[in-house]
């Protein structure tokens, strides 16, 4: 287990320079200026704000010293919000992302598990059609098409549900984007399910316990189920990751302050360290949580080792 988590974090080291050095990059490669848009502001005074952050020295300069403080764990400073550092402002709205995306992934995982079984044990039958059925609507309709008209029925029709707003996390107010958010994840798990428990129920030891006369039941939760779901732990990891750190759409439809909604707003203004701190944080979360997914897996079936 030790070696398999050395060789992983050996891997992970230079993905994640790779990671950074793209983004930094990119963003200094895209039109505009995190100044331009800065009014009554004198080409002396742009000079002087362009020498503060930096910006007035060579780009490979610009890079290292970036990296350097990175290594450190110092992100910088917001070159828009003034008096924040991109740590103060991560801290400040991981809590909603992180709140958003465990309640997502938690309902997805339950209901789409127990569809997908469903699904596969009324295979070609009116259960099986209704629930692929719906998982393709899932899969195929977008969030950004799901979210209004989820506000538009529940919340401006029935007015059962606040339309926006966070609201200090009120039960009111998660409801719809938690359910914008977990219905293309449910739809894409019971998909995997299914194709993973068809398989499953098919094989010779699932017929010989069948033989033994063991219940039905007993045979699916603790024979299928548990080699059915592995597919589904390789994709949790960065399904999980993409959740927690907001869904860019989602939170600007529900104006909700999380990563998310931060990330596109500081692209739009060219905050490249807000934005490059919450590239890093995003690629740490996929290495990580796929370490975890490994070591489910290999929890899960026994003839794959780690060492």
């Amino acid at each position: 287990m030790l070696r398999f988590l050395l060789r992983r974090l050996l891997v992970a080291i230079p993905t994640l320079f790779l990671v950074v050095t793209l983004a930094f990059f990119m963003m200094r490669a895209a039109p505009g200026s995190p100044f331009v848009n800065e009014r009554q502001m004198t080409p002396e005074v742009q000079k002087a704000v362009e020498a503060k952050y930096g910006f007035d020295r060579p780009l490979a300069e610009q890079y290292v010293r970036y990296l350097g403080d990175v290594v450190r764990g110092d992100f910088g400073p917001s070159l828009k919000y003034r008096g924040k550092t991109v740590l103060d402002i991560l801290e400040e709205n991981y809590k909603v992302s992180l709140i958003l995306g465990l309640s997502a992934i938690v309902i997805a995982s339950i209901v789409g598990v127990s569809l997908g079984v469903i699904a596969a044990l009324r295979q070609n039958r009116v259960a099986d059609y209704v629930t692929m059925a719906v998982a393709i609507l899932g899969v195929c309709i977008p969030t950004f098409v799901t979210a209004p008209l989820l506000v538009l029925l529940l919340a401006s029709k029935l007015g059962w549900l606040p339309t926006a707003g966070w609201n200090g996390g009120a039960l009111a107010n998660l409801v719809l984007p938690v359910t914008v958010l977990a219905l293309p994840q449910i739809a894409i798990i019971s998909r995997l399910t299914r194709a993973g428990m068809i398989e499953v129920l098919r094989s010779n030891y699932i017929r010989t316990a069948r033989a033994k006369g063991l219940p039905e039941g007993l045979i699916v939760r603790k024979h299928a189920l548990r080699a059915a779901i592995l597919p589904l732990v390789s994709y949790l990891g960065p399904a999980c990751a993409g959740l927690l750190t907001g869904s860019l759409v989602v939170e600007q439809i529900f104006n909700l302050p999380g990563l998310g909604k931060f990330f596109v707003i500081s692209a739009l203004q060219r905050d490249y360290t807000v934005v490059m701190g919450m590239v890093i944080v995003y690629a740490l979360l996929i290495l990580v949580l796929n370490l975890i997914a490994d070591a489910l897996y290999a929890a899960l079936d026994p003839r794959v080792k780690l060492s």
